[in-house]
């Protein structure tokens, strides 16, 4: 059966409800972010689509303006029902956070000056952190065997972390030098 058999058979399986209910878990179930469950969701549980596929998703939501998130939403919600499937996904994942974000929003403006509060944020914080780490390390793991990888992958950290070079300017240098090495990895092997 072709790819495109197989992908046409998918999106008849995966119901507009489906993805609905499936990013509103992913909202309901990640604090500042949705990157882990977004991935332990569509690629694990439900296999809606495969790791490279993700990884795929994630490297162009990364490049892209606005949450990383919001882009994984719209971007599997298109492939795997069109249009339709993106504004499902994208309703499913801000529909209810929008209004619980509003709400404590206000709630944590009246008290914001309770020790407590902050104690509790920064608890989130850090535990956000490590879930953020793990889903970069899973990312990782995909280009372990290619050297060329590894030295875009260790460029950009060293820019983010050692030279404190703002996102889109590690964005604009790395990705046309980085795109242009697969190329020839990739004519090089034909």
């Amino acid at each position: 059966m072709s790819d495109i058999a197989l992908e046409a058979n998918a999106a008849e399986r995966v119901s507009l409800w489906s993805l609905f209910v499936a990013f509103l878990t992913v909202s309901l179930c990640s604090f500042g972010g949705g990157l882990v469950w977004a991935r332990r969701i569509a690629v694990d549980q439900r296999r809606w689509i495969s790791e490279p596929e993700f990884v795929d998703i994630v490297s162009l939501c990364q490049f892209m303006p606005g949450p990383n998130i919001v882009g994984i939403a719209v971007c599997v919600g298109t492939k795997l029902r069109g249009g339709i499937g993106a504004v499902a996904a994208l309703c499913g994942f801000v529909v209810v956070p929008w209004a619980i974000g509003f709400s404590l929003g206000t709630l944590y403006l009246e008290y914001a000056h309770l020790a407590i509060l902050r104690n509790a944020l920064g608890g989130v914080a850090a535990a956000a952190a490590g879930l953020l780490i793990g889903a970069g390390l899973r990312l990782l793991l995909r280009h372990r065997g290619d050297p060329i990888s590894m030295l875009f992958i260790a460029l950009a950290f060293a820019l983010m972390a050692f030279t404190k070079l703002p996102l889109p300017l590690v964005l604009l240098g790395l990705v046309p030098l980085s795109t242009g090495f697969a190329g020839l990895a990739n004519a090089r092997a034909k």
